[in-house]
This record gives structure tokens, C-alpha cells and sequence, in this order.
């Protein structure tokens, strides 16, 4: 009986490697980082925003970060790395409405890479109009997207160093109904990242 409570403890002290390695380290719903959790309240508090509230989701923050990990480790910005960001989100768990597309969709996604601050990453994407329409809530579709979370990575072994990742979705209630037309759906690009001019070569 003595032998077994060492075995015990080293036992627990495994799994609690192995969760702690799997868990999101982030505290804050709205971010995984410090800068990330600014670009947050900078999308939110900008003079410019269209929407009455943004919630923050912890999952949409977990998924951000998911997403910034997956570009930096192929060293690209990229929507569609491992399937479109509207699928990202899905086959995480967060529940889109039924009228947001599956394959090759991106009602959700802001993606930059090689900005060093929540500032100048915020900057970049209003220069963007796919982005700034998307985050600011610009238009009738977005409008009514009230979640946000926002992920922060940085990686000196990656190409562009700063990989940002923001989510506005919305969130989903039973008997959501579509008020838009197809043609009132937006769609960004795949090839729409917003990356530092000296980068541009990097796509």
C-alpha cells in the first residue's frame, strides 16, 4: 500500500500536464493574450462601430487561437488553411446560424499577420474594406453579429512573426430565420489577409 501512493501522485501529475497542454491558457473571454484582449476593446469601443454590443465568447477566443497556431505552422495568412473559417467554427463547436455557407465561406473571420500591436494591426484592418465592413458592423449582414473573440500569436520561427485572428459571429438562437437576400450575404476572399506592405511577398 505504501508503493501506491507515489504511483498515485506521479499519475496526477501526469494528467495534469496533459490537460494543462490541451486547456486554453487565456483567462479573459475576450482574448488569449494581452494585445489580443486591446484589439478587442479597439474593435468595440471604435468611435466607428456600428453595433449597440459586441459579447465576448470564450469559445470564438479559443478557436481564434486555434486558428493563429494553424497559420503559423504553415507559415502563411491564409482564410482557408484546413477548410474555410465558417467550418473552423462549426466543427469546434460554436453553433452558426443554418444560413451562414459551409465550404469556401468566411462571414466571420479577420485575419493579419506581422503587426506588432493591437494598434497597428486595428489600423490595417479598417484599410481593409472587406475587414473594416465585417468588423465595424458596416453592413446590414454584420450588423447583427454581436460575439467577438480575438486571438494573438507570436512565433520567431514563423515567417511573419505577429499572426492575429479575430472572430465576429453571431451567436445562435432556436428558429433563427434569414432576413438576407443571397446577393445580401457578403463573402470575403480567401486571398484577403491584411499583411504588413514588406510582407506582401509572404502570402
Amino acid at each position: 500500500m505504501k508503493r501506491s501512493f507515489p504511483l498515485i501522485l506521479s499519475l496526477i501529475f501526469i494528467t495534469t500536464i496533459a490537460t494543462a497542454k490541451s486547456a486554453p491558457v487565456f483567462t479573459n473571454e475576450c482574448g488569449n493574450h494581452q494585445q489580443a484582449v486591446i484589439l478587442a476593446n479597439l474593435i468595440k469601443q471604435d468611435s466607428e462601430q456600428q453595433r449597440a454590443e459586441l459579447r465576448c465568447n470564450k469559445l470564438l477566443t479559443a478557436l481564434a487561437q486555434d486558428k493563429a497556431r494553424i497559420m503559423a505552422e504553415h507559415g502563411m495568412v491564409m482564410h482557408n488553411l484546413d477548410g474555410s473559417p465558417n467550418s473552423h467554427l462549426r466543427n469546434g463547436g460554436y453553433q452558426l446560424p443554418d444560413y451562414y455557407g459551409s465550404m469556401m465561406s468566411n462571414q466571420v473571420e479577420a485575419i493579419a499577420g506581422g503587426y506588432t500591436s493591437a494598434d497597428s494591426a486595428w489600423r490595417a484592418f479598417k484599410q481593409s474594406t472587406a475587414h473594416r465592413q465585417h468588423l465595424l458592423g458596416e453592413l446590414p449582414f454584420y450588423l447583427e453579429q454581436d460575439e467577438i473573440g480575438v486571438a494573438f500569436l507570436r512565433d520567431t520561427n514563423a515567417p511573419h512573426v505577429e499572426y492575429w485572428v479575430v472572430y465576429v459571429s453571431k451567436g445562435y438562437m432556436p428558429n433563427q430565420s434569414n432576413q438576407f437576400s443571397a446577393e445580401q450575404i457578403p463573402n470575403k476572399s480567401i486571398f484577403d489577409p491584411v499583411l504588413k506592405p514588406d510582407q506582401q511577398q509572404r502570402k
